[in-house]
């Protein structure tokens, strides 16, 4: 293991992830609820989805439930705006009753396991929810425990170790930030590249980025920015008082899986659902569909790629109910919005096997290239847009309003 010496100031390290917070019971929850469609995961997939089966008029007035016991939904992407100052975290999140679709019951409990041969959801408070179609959108768990001495620094209001991957941590980036003036700052797999007077950039990674078009260009600019990089260097520890991080040398994927989800009969041998990469659906149990973070789609896991999964998981699932084999299928699309510098960001889009899919290539040339326009799609118009559409089911990313047609 190598150590680095990290800045009197501050130093920024980054986890995957989201996570499900409190346990709460309701004595007015059934003791075995059943639903036609229980989507387990109220963050962006879950609500996006859940959103477009209430707006389905195939379905009439469909019988859905979601299960998540979060009060709260976050516009998670946004979070770099706000580790950069240029957003409040107040803007980055709403209650989830604000969020969830009128038409659909909301469960605020934990789930424990799933029994997919009885089509039954069980829950840590003893609920028993069963259903005729399961989608499982939980998300990741955050899992700062994994790196020594980590939960510890990112609690201490007066370290210098802070992390855009938490609402509770996002605005201590920014404190961070304000407060370096000289020595050294690590920033581990960071949203962009950061321009300072001596910094690192290390990741578990083998490159800056997986798509080697976008990947060419930002080594391009650590290089002229002078930011040293660590690649496959995994941080496996934090000591704050000392100012040093520890890393691992080699490559890690970093991603945690739910246990609920990784010891289930769903999942595949990595811990993720285990669906068929273009259809979305179960490959075990057809009554089963898993897009976003928690599934095995082998693509980024991005806010932008549910814009694409989701209708191709509801058009599937929707065709599933009425006995036909759904025609829809996912090519693996996502985007990447990264922060390179003061009113510019590298607009990274792509499908399946890195293959770019850039939507304004015609327009303003290879999306390589940093550029104003797409700084101000990432502050202004994408958390608008994100609120008033996407999670109201009706954004479909590079289509727009336009919903795609699958027949």
């Amino acid at each position: 293991m190598a150590a680095v010496t990290l800045s009197t100031r501050a130093a920024l390290v980054r986890t995957t992830g989201h996570g499900f917070n409190s346990v709460r019971t309701f004595a007015t929850i059934q003791a075995k609820p059943h639903h036609k469609i229980v989507v387990i995961g109220a963050g962006t997939a879950g609500v996006t989805v859940a959103a477009q089966l209430a707006r389905n008029a195939q379905l009439g007035k469909p019988d859905i439930a979601i299960i998540d016991p979060a009060t709260t939904h976050h516009y998670q992407p946004g979070w770099t705006l706000v580790g950069t100052g240029l957003k409040p975290l107040s803007d980055m999140s709403k209650p989830l009753s604000a969020v969830v679709p009128p038409q659909v019951k909301h469960y605020p409990l934990n789930v424990a396991t799933f029994d997919p041969e009885n089509n039954v959801v069980k829950t840590a408070e003893g609920v028993e929810v069963s259903y005729d179609y399961l989608v499982v959108a939980p998300g990741l768990e955050t899992n700062f425990a994994a790196v020594s001495g980590l939960p510890e620094a990112l609690k201490d209001p007066h370290s210098a170790v802070s992390s855009i991957y938490s609402a509770d941590t996002v605005e201590k980036v920014w404190k961070n930030i304000q407060a370096l003036k000289g020595g050294k700052a690590i920033f581990t797999q960071p949203a962009g590249i950061i321009k300072c007077a001596d910094a690192a950039f290390a990741t578990g990674a083998g490159a800056m980025f997986a798509v080697p078009k976008y990947a060419a260009a930002l080594e391009e600019l650590r290089q002229e920015r002078n930011v040293e990089g660590l690649f496959q260097h995994n941080l496996v520890a934090v000591d704050p008082k000392l100012k040093v991080a520890t890393f691992k040398n080699f490559a890690d994927g970093g991603k945690e899986p739910w246990d609920f989800v990784a010891k289930s009969a769903l999942a595949d041998e990595g811990g993720w659902v285990n669906v068929d990469k273009a259809s979305t659906q179960h490959v075990k149990y057809p009554n089963v569909f898993s897009i976003g973070d928690a599934s095995s789609l082998p693509n980024s896991k991005t806010a932008a790629a549910i814009t694409s999964q989701a209708p191709v998981l509801v058009h599937n699932l929707v065709s599933a109910i009425g006995g036909k084999q759904g025609k829809a299928e996912y090519d693996g699309y996502a985007s990447c919005p990264l922060i390179t510098g003061h009113n510019e960001l590298m607009l990274c889009e792509f499908k399946y096997g890195g293959v770019p899919q850039e939507t304004f290539a015609g327009i303003l040339g290879g999306q390589e290239k940093p550029r104003r326009a797409f700084y101000h799609l990432k502050k202004d118009f994408f958390p608008f847009v994100y609120w008033q559409r996407f999670v109201k089911g009706t954004w479909y990313g590079p289509k727009g309003i336009s919903a795609p047609k699958f027949e």
